[in-house]
């Protein structure tokens, strides 16, 4: 056990999470996304955790991952189909736990337009989330000793 981490950041998650480097992407999403393919067209590893839900997975990882502060965004969901300005009950929970986090609201991608970005991200994590568009993609940043 370590301190100050979350429990749910598993050793895998964070292995993860610590060979990314500045500008890579992880991509957090839900039961239905297609993780397995994603992953494997990235060439990127898949870390499952069935038992949480995206946006406790979030909180996690927001934890301890410094997000790009030159690119703006630094973070992008899923829009939902047929209506992108649309706000799913996943979305406004990512919203509130990257302000709570001390970073920029996410920009939002048309569902392929995610799924090819997707398709570029070092870690992939799929959750047991089974809500619609519970899908967030984050660009890591730098760590800072200031």
């Amino acid at each position: 056990m370590l301190k100050n981490i979350s429990p749910l950041l598993t050793p895998e998650l964070l292995y993860g999470l610590a060979k990314l480097g500045h500008g890579d992407d992880v991509v957090l999403v839900d039961a239905n996304f297609p993780a397995d393919r994603i992953a494997e067209q990235a060439h990127a590893r898949l870390v499952q955790l069935p038992g949480l839900t995206t946006t406790q997975v979030l909180q996690a990882v927001l934890s301890v991952l410094p997000l790009d502060s030159f690119d703006s965004p630094c973070a992008w969901t899923m829009q939902v189909v047929g209506d992108a300005q649309a706000v799913p009950t996943p979305v406004a929970e990512f919203r509130q736990a990257l302000q709570e986090a001390g970073e920029a609201a996410p920009g939002s991608l048309e569902r392929f337009a995610f799924y090819d970005q997707a398709s570029a991200a070092r870690l992939v994590v799929q959750t047991g989330d089974l809500r619609k568009y519970a899908n967030i993609m984050l660009r890591k940043g730098v760590g800072s000793t200031d």
